[in-house]
């Protein structure tokens, strides 16, 4: 058995190969897995038909030493997971008493009466050793046969974070006795992954051999993974962490974060940090920026609300948009969102705000506008911004690119002071 074993993710359902499902089980388990220095070698996705599986099992032990299911572990008839997997193991199907114990008691919790099917949940292959799964009803199942761990996890997703947390990444790692690795991450936005990768080059190249950077691109930035391992010397994450300045020094305002957190968190604990609240007006993201502002926790510290003003009338009446200033510029212009961020920030008596305005697409676009012409605003007491961009990637892009561009403006000249 490898120190450092090669890990295959196998997703079971015939909802994900419709796409009816998206399948969001592997990036996690990916991720989750890349910290502790795993390998997944590859992710496969079969149907709800016990020769399919089989045949998957066959091939995935060929190529890996762990294999991590998810999926057909549910009480109906099409949920064969757990039934091909004695068989596969040769072993015959056994109540489990704290799995049926614990199934009770949600029943019970609830005040809903347990059927038979649910009852059924409670057994497992007399192979496996149970992994208790304290969201669900469905255990987790740890399985070792020739050489290979295999594990069957439910496909909800919370379910399934919630036994490789508690339960899958902690077995493999005192199974495995996996080598010590760690992760230092810098969050960038505002340049490209080949621009970026052109000024940090040389820093890179002088990166020392136990340490890799990861480049992982993300609408409107990237995130920069060091992962170090053990090369035998003490303090891995000291020195990881002493690589960073120079690379602040050549990145400079285009770092907004270190570490796993995202723009709209950052931005967040920026304007509750300088006592500031916030507010947005918006048209063509439709609410898509107070989404993001309001997704963090507690940022109800700084966000006030915000005013969709996707028609003129609504923007006039509601921001005091000039008319005239649409007659002459027009909605999608410097002019206009700036005017929108001002009237925004006096009817909401906020210390900040942000206003989009833009043509998504598909269309609406014209020779001197065309689809993709975005402009955004920040205004406070002392000062308005304004930029126009252009992003052509479809609708759903330049939505997301757009609120991506915003709450950067915000961060930067928030950061001013």
């Amino acid at each position: 058995m490898p120190l450092i074993p090669d890990v295959e993710i196998m997703t079971i359902g015939d909802e994900l190969l419709y796409g009816q499902v998206v399948d969001t089980n592997s990036a996690f388990m990916g991720q989750e897995l890349g910290k502790l220095g795993l390998r997944v070698r590859q992710i496969t996705s079969v149907s709800d038909r016990a020769d399919e599986i089989v045949a998957a099992l066959d091939q995935a032990r060929q190529r890996a030493q762990v294999v991590l299911m998810t999926g057909g572990l549910g009480p109906t008839k099409d949920d064969l997971t757990k039934h091909v997997l004695a068989r596969y193991f040769h072993s015959e199907l056994v109540l489990h008493e704290p799995t049926l114990r614990h199934v009770e008691g949600i029943f019970a919790r609830y005040n809903r009466p347990m059927l038979e099917v649910n009852r059924q949940q409670a057994l497992v292959p007399a192979a496996c050793t149970v992994l208790h799964n304290a969201l669900g009803t469905a255990p987790g199942m740890w399985f070792e046969d020739r050489g290979t761990v295999f594990v069957s996890m439910p496909g909800v997703p919370f379910e399934m974070k919630g036994l490789m947390t508690e339960q899958v990444l902690p077995r493999l790692r005192q199974h495995f006795q996996t080598p010590a690795i760690e992760h230092v991450v810098v969050q960038t936005v505002g340049l490209g992954e080949s621009f970026l990768a052109q000024r940090i080059e040389a820093w890179e190249n002088r990166l020392p051999a136990n340490v890799k950077l990861a480049y992982l691109p993300s609408l409107g930035g990237v995130r920069l993974r060091l992962t170090g391992h053990d090369d035998g010397q003490p303090d891995l994450r000291p020195r990881m962490e002493a690589l960073l300045p120079e690379l602040r020094t050549l990145l400079g305002d285009h770092i907004f974060a270190e570490g796993e957190i995202n723009l709209e968190t950052a931005v967040g604990t920026l304007l509750a940090e300088r006592g500031l609240t916030v507010g947005t007006a918006e048209s063509c993201t439709g609410g898509l920026l107070a989404h993001r502002l309001t997704s963090v926790p507690g940022s109800s510290r700084y966000y006030q609300g915000s005013i969709i003003a996707y028609s003129n009338e609504v923007k006039m009446r509601e921001l005091a948009v000039k008319a005239e200033t649409l007659a002459a510029h027009g909605a999608v212009s410097e002019a206009a969102v700036a005017e929108m961020a001002e009237g925004l920030r006096r009817r909401l008596g906020v210390d900040v705000a942000l206003a989009t305005s833009g043509i998504a697409g598909p269309d609406g676009g014209t020779d001197t506008k065309p689809v993709g012409t975005i402009c955004i605003a920040y205004a406070d007491a002392h000062r308005t911004v304004t930029r126009q961009l252009s992003f052509n990637r479809g609708r759903q892009l330049n939505l997301e690119y757009t609120t991506t561009a915003a709450l950067n403006l915000l961060r930067l000249e928030v950061g001013k002071g």
